[in-house]
């Protein structure tokens, strides 16, 4: 194998390498600064649905990290630009928060429950029975089956939540339809993330807390990948996948001087 290229653009997952349950991990901060004044592009992600780019930067702004709404990156965000060129002006019938009906909204979708192009199931809070039932139907009768991230849980500060994969099982084992996951570790989300700063595989780095999206979504999308020990994968757990990342630090202040 050749000398790699120098890492010229950098993405970096949210949750367990920038912040952990709403408190910045020390050299998030840091790192982000360092990150601006390269001026290297780089892409805040999370396969988080919930909350719009602009939300997200003012729940990081009250913790302390300056992140642009520009450099945020959703698995909302990568499902309505996966639908956008898959069905441009399409319909949906969508269960999740305004992360996801907005990104939607924003590309032209008309959002109803009367026979939609597609069932998109994101992140929410509040998954009602109807809201599933109506699902189920709608993919019976020949719905297209669409799911933004495929995590079974979230966290919390009280321990796990069910999450949108957990939601998509339920719904699966009623229609016997497999959702397609458009978020981590699906490549296409990371491959979007590039497209949308305009960077290149081979000169970009992926930085995330685990081996089962972040690492994995960063080596198919053909990035280096920087594994970090302050989230969900623990360093016990790496040797148990059959790859690796590219390298393991401690946290986020590891890769500092990495820019």
């Amino acid at each position: 194998m050749g000398e790699r290229k120098p890492i010229e653009s950098w993405l970096t997952d949210m949750d367990g390498v920038l912040i952990h349950e709403g408190i910045p991990i020390p050299g998030a901060e840091e790192f982000l600064k360092r990150l601006k004044e390269s001026g290297k592009p780089f892409l805040v992600l999370t396969n988080n649905s919930i909350y719009t780019p602009r939300d997200l930067h003012a729940r990081l702004a009250r913790m302390g990290l300056d992140v642009p709404a520009g450099n945020i990156w959703t698995s909302a965000l990568a499902t309505a630009q996966f639908l956008d060129d898959q069905r441009p002006n399409g319909t949906a019938y969508v269960i999740g928060e305004a992360g996801l009906t907005t990104a939607l909204h924003e590309i032209g979708y008309v959002l109803t429950d009367t026979d939609p192009d597609f069932v998109i199931l994101g992140e929410t809070r509040t998954y009602s029975f109807e809201a599933m039932t109506k699902a189920v139907r709608l993919i019976n009768d020949g719905a297209r089956f669409i799911a933004t991230n495929p995590d079974e849980t979230g966290p919390s500060a009280e321990g796990a939540l069910p999450a949108t994969g957990a939601v998509a099982a339920l719904i699966t084992a009623a229609t016997g339809k497999k959702p397609y996951f458009v978020g981590k570790p699906n490549p296409l989300m990371m491959r979007a993330g590039l497209n949308a700063i305009g960077a290149h595989s081979e000169t970009s780095a992926m930085i995330g807390d685990r081996m089962d999206t972040d690492v994995l979504a960063g080596l198919e999308a053909g990035m280096r990948t920087f594994l970090v020990m302050t989230g969900v994968t623990q360093p016990h757990e790496v040797d148990r996948f059959p790859y690796g990342p590219s390298k393991i630090v401690d946290s986020i202040a590891d890769v500092i001087d990495h820019i």
